[in-house]
């Protein structure tokens, strides 16, 4: 009897951790403006945010993104339903509604089973169905490893368009989503222990948050790999509320302490998990979160490691 596949086997890292450091991908663009169009560009590349905007009429602005990442779990319809909502959440992020949706696959065909793949777009399309979205096909690529995501467009009042810059210090912050979802990712590639609470809370749609905001008048937030920032982003707290040393400067980071079996806290605080980079320490060290806020005006929480911590000039 063969071994179920684990398709963590085949990331270098989950979420966040297989993108590219921010520090590394602001030097790469420098330079390099945005194409210009035709129509009112209100969120773009200057803006950092999770999606771009660009106004149709004085009523309707038009939400464009993609997201895509290797797997953070095993189970490839639990993969694709994490990695859906994950994309849609950009622009509930925004304050909008996904319209349509495409499929963006890379798939390893002479490694692992196409039917692993469909079962990929399976959770893809049961997550796209219970937000009302249209997903009408897609791009997939023969590649080394797997990655799935999506490209979402939608509509959003431009009146009530949240953005990552409208913050201002002293505003209060909200997660739409608990903490801790990193630690225990890394804990189920190392491992295989899975953990339903985290998939459950991946895997839901930020829908609810994204309509109690707009009507809370809330015109600040931020999408960080499926949980929602509400507020400034950098008032970040951490678990235990107060910040060790600065490991970089623009950077702080907490220690997550210990709690009850169970938590990601107690995974972390055993020291057997880190929360960043793949070529972070895995032993010896309590797992750690980093809030990394650019020099700029725009704040930003921008990376997971404090090796791998970029600051702009």
């Amino acid at each position: 009897m063969t071994a179920p596949v684990r398709l963590t086997d085949y990331a270098r890292g989950g979420g966040c951790a297989c993108k590219i450091p921010p520090g590394e991908l602001e030097a790469m663009v420098a330079g390099l403006g945005p194409a210009s169009g035709t129509a009112e560009l209100l969120v773009g590349l200057d803006h950092g945010d999770d999606a771009a905007v660009v106004r149709l009429d004085e009523r309707t602005g038009l939400v464009s993104t993609a997201d895509f990442f290797t797997p953070v779990v095993d189970d490839p319809y639990d993969w694709g339903r994490i990695a859906a909502a994950n994309a849609l959440s950009d622009v509930y992020a925004m304050g909008g509604t996904p319209l349509v949706a495409l499929n963006l696959l890379c798939w390893p065909r002479d490694v692992l089973p196409l039917e692993l793949a469909r079962e990929v777009l399976r959770g893809g399309q049961d997550v796209a169905r219970e937000a009302s979205c249209h997903l009408a096909g897609g791009h997939s690529v023969d590649d080394d490893g797997p990655k799935y995501g999506l490209a979402v467009t939608g509509v959003v009042r431009p009146e009530e368009l949240i953005t990552l810059d409208a913050g201002r210090a002293g505003l209060p912050l909200s997660l739409t989503k608990p903490l801790g979802v990193g630690v225990l990712n890394t804990r189920h590639k190392a491992t295989g222990e899975v953990f339903a609470a985290a998939v459950a809370s991946m895997s839901a749609l930020n829908r609810d948050a994204a309509r109690a905001a707009v009507a809370s008048g809330i015109r600040c937030g931020t999408d960080v790999t499926g949980f929602g920032l509400l507020g400034h982003a950098s008032k970040l707290p951490g678990p235990a509320g107060s910040p060790s040393r600065s490991t970089r400067p623009g950077c702080r980071t907490w220690r997550v302490p210990g709690r009850p079996s169970g938590t990601a806290t107690s995974v972390a605080g055993a020291g057997a998990t880190w929360t960043g980079s793949p070529r972070g320490p895995t032993s010896g060290r309590s797992a750690r979160r980093t809030g990394c806020c650019s020099p700029t005006p725009r704040p930003r929480v921008a990376c997971w490691s404090p090796a791998r911590c970029r600051v702009p000039p």
